[in-house]
C-alpha cells in the first residue's frame, strides 16, 4: 500500500471540486434551467426535490461501497457516469419530452453523485493520516465551494449569455449542459491521474468486521437519538423551502410577483457574491466553534440561518426590484446560512461519534438530505397558494420547530472546541 498523505496537495483540491460540481448542477442549476424553460413553480419544487432522494438513501448502500472494490475505482466510475448523465440532459433539452428525459438524466447523475460522495469521503479518510485530515479540511471545503461558484455562477452566467446570443432558451441550456458534461469528463480524467492507488481489495475486507445491519442498529440505539433526528429534520425547515423558490422569485415576471431579473444577473448574484458570503460565514462559524465550543454558538447560529430569510419577505411584500436591496438580501441570507450551517455540521459529526463513524455520518447526512427533500417538495405548491410574499413569511415561521427542540438536544458544551493537542 502506498504511504498515506502522498500527493495530497494535488488530489484533495481536484477530488472535492469534482464532488461539488454534480451536486450544484442537480440541486441548484436544474431549478434555474426549468424555470427558464417554462416549468411551473409547483412542478419545479416537487420534482427537483425528489432529486435529493439518492442523498437521503445513500446510507443504505454506503456499506456496499465500503465492502466491494476500492474507493478510487468507485469514484472514478461514478464521475464518468455523471459526465454521461449531464450530457444526456444537454442532448435531450431540445426534445418535446425534455422534462421527463432531463429529470431521468438528473436522477442518474444524483445517484452517481451520492455514491461518489461516499467513495470520495472514504478515500479522504483512508488516504490521509488523522492529522492531515484536519489539516486539509479547509482546502477540501474551499474547493467544494469553488465548485459552487462554478455551478451557480459561471455555468448559469454562460446560460444567460447564450440565451441572449441565440435568442432561444432551449438551445442555450442545451449547449450549457453539454459544456458542463465536458467539464465533468475533464475532471474525471484529472482525478484518474492525480489520485494514488492507496487501497487493495484484501485490505478493505479486513478492516470491515461489522455486519451490514449492525451499523444501522447501533446508530438508532444512540442516546436521545429521536430528539436528535427531529432536530436534524427541522434545522433547515425554512431554508429547504426558500432554496427552491429564491431563484424563481428573482426570475419570475413582476406581474407574477417576481423581480424579473435576467439569468446572467441571478448567476452573478448567487454564484459569486452569494457563494463568497456563504464561504465566509462557514469559515467564521468554524473558527468560533473551535474557539468556544458548540454550546455557546448553537442558538446564535440557528437564528443566523433563519432571520435573514425575512429579507426575502420584505422584497416580495414591497415589490422592490432595487439591485442594492436584492444583493444585500442575498449577502445576509447566504452569510447567515454558512454561519448557521457550521453548527449543524458539528452536531452531525457529534451524532456520528463512536464505532462505524463513517457509516453513521452517512446515515446522519441522509436524514439531513431528507430534511431538505420533503419541505422542498411542497415549496412550489405553498408558493403558488400564498404568493411570494406569504410564502417567504411562512419560511420565517418555519424556524420555530428547531428553536423549540434546541433545549431538548444533548451534546457536550465544549464539543468542537480546539485544544492544544489538536494542533497539526
Amino acid at each position: 500500500m502506498i504511504q498515506k498523505d502522498k500527493w495530497a496537495w494535488a488530489w484533495v483540491p481536484v477530488l472535492y471540486f469534482t464532488q461539488g460540481i454534480p451536486y450544484v448542477l442537480v440541486v441548484t442549476v436544474s431549478v434555474i434551467m426549468y424555470k427558464k424553460l417554462g416549468i411551473s413553480n409547483s412542478d419545479i419544487g416537487l420534482y427537483t426535490s425528489w432529486l435529493y432522494l439518492p442523498w437521503v438513501l445513500k446510507p443504505l448502500w454506503s456499506p456496499f461501497v465500503d465492502l466491494n472494490g476500492t474507493k478510487r475505482k468507485w469514484f472514478l466510475s461514478m464521475q464518468l457516469i455523471i459526465s454521461l448523465a449531464i450530457l444526456g440532459v444537454g442532448l435531450t433539452v431540445p426534445t418535446s419530452i425534455f422534462f421527463t428525459t432531463t429529470l431521468a438524466c438528473f436522477w442518474m447523475a444524483a445517484f452517481a453523485s451520492a455514491t461518489n460522495d461516499i467513495a470520495s469521503d472514504g478515500y479522504y479518510m483512508l488516504g490521509l493520516t488523522e492529522k492531515k485530515q484536519a489539516f486539509f479540511v479547509g482546502m477540501r471545503s474551499t474547493f467544494y465551494r469553488l465548485a459552487m461558484i462554478t455551478g451557480q455562477g459561471l455555468i448559469v452566467i454562460l446560460a444567460g449569455f447564450l440565451e441572449n446570443y441565440y435568442g432561444d432558451n432551449t438551445k442555450a441550456w442545451s449547449v450549457t449542459m453539454i459544456a458542463a458534461a465536458i467539464l465533468m469528463l475533464a475532471l474525471t480524467i484529472a482525478n484518474f491521474f492525480v489520485t494514488p492507488k492507496y487501497e487493495t481489495s484484501e485490505a478493505i475486507i479486513q478492516v470491515k468486521p461489522e455486519g451490514f445491519l449492525d451499523v444501522f442498529i447501533s446508530f438508532f440505539k444512540k442516546p436521545n437519538i429521536g430528539i436528535a433526528l427531529a432536530f436534524i429534520l427541522s434545522y433547515r425547515l425554512g431554508e429547504s423551502q426558500l432554496v427552491k423558490m429564491a431563484a424563481p422569485f428573482l426570475l419570475d415576471k413582476t406581474s407574477a410577483g417576481g423581480l424579473e431579473y435576467s439569468t446572467e444577473a441571478v448567476g452573478t448574484i448567487y454564484g459569486t457574491v452569494g457563494v463568497i458570503m456563504l464561504s465566509l460565514g462557514g469559515i467564521l462559524g468554524g473558527i468560533l466553534i473551535s474557539k468556544d465550543g458548540l454550546k455557546k454558538w448553537m442558538l446564535p447560529m440557528v437564528l443566523s440561518l433563519n432571520l435573514p430569510n425575512a429579507m426575502y419577505a420584505f422584497l416580495a411584500l414591497t415589490k422592490t426590484t432595487s439591485l442594492v436591496a436584492v444583493v444585500a438580501t442575498v449577502i445576509l441570507e447566504q452569510f447567515g446560512y454558512g454561519f448557521g450551517f457550521a453548527a449543524f455540521l458539528i452536531f452531525l459529526i457529534y451524532i456520528a461519534e463512536g464505532i462505524s463513524k463513517t457509516s453513521h455520518y452517512a446515515i446522519a447526512t441522509g436524514f439531513m438530505a431528507l430534511g431538505m427533500m420533503l419541505p422542498g417538495m411542497a415549496s412550489g405548491y405553498i408558493q403558488e397558494w400564498l404568493g411570494y410574499g406569504g410564502f417567504f413569511v411562512w419560511v420565517v415561521i418555519a424556524a420555530l420547530p428547531a428553536l423549540f427542540l434546541l433545549k431538548f438536544i444533548k451534546y457536550p458544551a465544549d464539543y468542537g472546541k480546539k485544544t492544544n493537542t489538536d494542533d497539526v
